[in-house]
This record gives C-alpha cells, sequence and structure tokens, in this order.
C-alpha cells in the first residue's frame, strides 16, 4: 500500500485509489502526451488557447499525484518539432505559458524537492520562452526528489537522426570503435540521457499513436489510452492508468 504524500496538505481525487496501489512496482518513469486541449475548448465554444490554459494548471495537479506515490520521472510533451506547423496565434500564446506557469508555481515546486528540465533543442524558442525555462531549471537543480521533464521543441526522429550524425562524427574521430556501438551507447547519444526509459506512457484524447514521441525510448513502455482530454484528466484518472500498469506483466520478449 502506498504511504501517501500530501502537498501543502491538498487531498487530491483518487487518494482512497492511490492507498490501494501497489508500493513496490510503481512506474520509475511516466511520460505524458497532453493531448486535446484545443478539442476541450471547442466543445465549450472557447478559442482553443483557453484548453492550453486550463491544460496547464492540469500539469501541476499531475505532478502533485505523480509524487505522491513516489514516480521519480515524469515526463510531459508540450510541444513537438511538428507544432510549429499550427497557427501562429496559437504557438505564440503556447510560448508564453512558461512565463505563467514557472513563476507562479516554482516556489511550491522546490518546497517539494521537484527539479525542472527539458528535453528539446533550444534554437527556434523564443528568448521569453527559454529564459523562464532555464530560471525555473536553475532554481530547481538542486533538488533531489521528482524530477518533472518537459519535452518542449521536441520530435524523437530528429533527436535520432542527430544522435547517428554525431555517433558516425565520432566514430570517423576514433572516439568510438564501430564494435563497440550497441543500445546503452547509442543511448547516451540522445536527448533523454541520462534519464531511464519511460516505464508508462499516457495519452489523452482518444488518439492511439505515438506522434513522434520517444521512439527509441518506449521500445518496451506500457501504452495507457484515454478518451478524455487533457484537461479533464483528474488524479484519479491517473491512479487508474498506474493500477492498470500494475496488473500488466512486462516480459521484454520473454515468456
Amino acid at each position: 500500500m502506498i504511504p501517501f504524500k500530501k502537498w501543502f496538505g491538498s487531498k487530491p481525487e483518487g487518494e482512497e485509489l492511490a492507498r490501494q496501489l501497489d508500493a513496490d512496482n510503481i512506474p520509475n518513469h511516466v511520460a505524458v502526451i497532453m493531448d486535446g486541449n484545443g478539442r476541450w475548448a471547442q466543445k465549450r465554444g472557447l478559442p482553443r488557447v483557453a484548453g492550453h490554459h486550463s491544460g496547464m494548471k492540469n500539469v501541476k495537479r499531475i505532478t502533485m499525484a505523480a509524487d505522491s506515490i513516489g514516480v521519480q520521472v515524469l515526463t510531459m510533451y508540450a510541444f513537438s518539432t511538428e507544432n510549429w506547423k499550427r497557427p501562429k496565434e496559437e504557438v505564440d500564446y503556447l510560448m508564453k505559458l512558461p512565463l505563467e506557469f514557472f513563476p507562479k508555481e516554482i516556489d511550491e515546486l522546490i518546497a517539494n524537492n521537484v527539479q525542472i528540465r527539458m528535453t528539446g533543442w533550444q534554437e527556434g524558442l523564443p528568448d521569453h520562452t527559454l529564459k523562464a525555462i532555464e530560471d525555473a531549471i536553475d532554481q530547481t537543480k538542486r533538488n533531489t526528489g521528482l524530477i518533472l521533464n518537459f519535452a518542449l521543441n521536441y520530435g524523437s526522429r530528429k533527436e535520432m537522426l542527430r544522435g547517428i550524425q554525431q555517433l558516425v562524427q565520432d566514430a570517423k574521430d576514433n572516439k568510438v570503435h564501430p564494435d563497440g556501438i550497441d543500445e546503452t551507447l547509442f543511448s547516451k547519444y540522445l536527448l533523454t540521457d541520462p534519464l531511464p526509459d519511460p516505464d508508462l506512457l499516457i495519452r489523452t484524447s482518444g488518439e492511439k499513436r505515438i506522434s513522434n514521441f520517444m521512439l527509441w525510448q518506449l521500445a518496451y513502455s506500457e501504452l495507457w489510452f484515454t478518451d478524455l482530454c487533457w484537461p479533464d484528466f483528474t488524479e484519479r484518472h491517473f491512479f487508474e492508468a498506474i493500477q492498470e500498469y500494475q496488473r500488466r506483466a512486462r516480459r521484454y520478449g520473454g515468456l
């Protein structure tokens, strides 16, 4: 049974369900594709950006839920390399969200020993976005608890191609020998190094695809999909995903 950890006395939805989880079988790394913000807003007659605002507030709730049961790494897919194709107004709004989220939540994140990280490319991000993220990373770098990792301006195919290019260059420079190239070595050339591969991937909004997210790292991850849009995804739903994860047998190709 989970020794439930509360953040400032909060009582998240599904606390009793969380207590029923097997404390010895909590996924070390949970990755989330936070999908459906725009559709959530449109169903309510609101502009798409209103959905992104609600989705941003949900990040804190799910971070609390993950931390409360002992998840060590929580990766949130916040913005992909393909999302630049969206309307400029929407992209500009998304790029402003870190300026709203981090200053408002940083004190509580620090108090709860949460460490902020980013996986993705800095080039192309507006200066104000990058500064807000870098400030949050710097302010939490000494924290040793849950790692809240934002996949921002991230795409897995680009990540792997860049990794291969660097690996080839290192081989040319005699820094690595071709015979020594294995999965462990290649993983070190990916943006996620040194984080462990996700044990569980959650995707909201009813879509059942990976969408160019951690294609290498998700090779043996358990996948859990829900029709709920991200702003409607509560702590209880998160604990339900963990419960389903605990019902599965991870064989890694064996029996």
